[in-house]
């Protein structure tokens, strides 16, 4: 293993304990104490937590066991050598801070404001190749089988489910209501962790001065442009199709300069959500 092998590792492992930290906070200050359960392994620990009293950072623990057999089974040892580091270091800290009690009695804000941390630390956690343990690990699993969903939508499924129970353990609709919401939360915030940098515009533009408007992308906004070959349908000419990938903020950018060069030019704009090349994400790293 080399010197930078072992600095990548430690500052993996610093990031996972500080993640640690961010998903207690928002499990013991703001669900757990205002009774949401937001799906889960840590949801039915607070469900288990009602009905036993046993610690839920403990339960946290011991509700992992048989997930983590399943994660050294799937990923082998490696893997789940920095899940379980996560998985204890959120356990204790859990425990350590449940009691402070609840930051607020706002059930809205706890939803809000527990789910964000929640997600938070869950998409720095998954940003190391490590996960929390629990449905992580199961979420894991299923991106392989299933590699188009998203992680936050397959988490918001397995968590509804989970959050709906809560409504027979604390007999109360709203306690339901709240959680969802934090599902919902942590579904957007975990998203928008793990892959909002990623989001730009496909820009295809069909002109007939493509070579001027290619060289004022090119030189104003400085980003990379490829030429397609088109035939028009009606006309039958041969046309230069523009084609560019930019990020969001850049795109007004290029509409101006078509505007400029030709009012008339045919564009379409949309969302490409994973971008991988230069000045994106490495096309042979591990999809989160």
């Amino acid at each position: 293993m080399t010197v930078k092998d072992i600095k990548r590792k430690c500052l993996n492992y610093c990031m996972i304990t500080l993640a640690a930290g961010i998903y207690a906070a928002g499990v013991s200050l703001f669900l757990d104490p205002n009774n949401l359960a937001p799906g889960g392994i840590t949801g039915i620990a607070i469900l288990i937590n009602r009905l036993t009293g046993i610690g839920t950072g403990m339960l946290i623990l011991l509700l992992n066991v048989p997930l983590i057999l399943l994660g050294i089974w799937k990923f082998g040892w490696k893997f789940i050598l920095s899940t379980f580091y996560a998985i204890f270091a959120i356990s204790i800290a859990t425990d350590i801070l449940a009691p402070m009690g609840a930051v607020t009695g706002d059930p809205l804000l706890a939803a809000v404001a527990g789910g964000t941390l929640v997600a938070v630390a869950l998409g720095m956690v998954f940003r190391t190749g490590a996960t929390t343990g629990g449905m992580d690990i199961v979420i894991k699993v299923l991106r392989i089988r299933y590699p188009h969903m998203r992680t936050g939508s397959l988490f918001l499924i397995t968590d509804v489910m989970i959050a709906s129970l809560s409504g027979l353990v604390f007999g109360n609709v709203d306690v339901v209501l709240y959680a969802l919401i934090a599902v919902f939360v942590m579904s957007a915030v975990m998203d928008r962790v793990l892959y909002g940098t990623d989001e730009a515009k496909l820009i295809y533009i069909i002109s007939d001065s493509p070579d001027q408007i290619a060289q004022r992308i090119l030189g104003e906004i400085d980003i990379g442009v490829t030429y397609l070959q088109g035939k028009g349908a009606y006309s039958s000419q041969n046309k230069k199709v523009i084609m560019c990938v930019t990020k969001k903020q850049q795109a007004p950018g290029i509409e101006s300069i078509i505007k400029e060069e030709d009012p008339r030019a045919f564009m379409i704009i949309s969302s490409a959500s994973e971008i991988y090349g230069e000045g994106y994400k490495n096309i042979f790293a591990d999809k989160i």
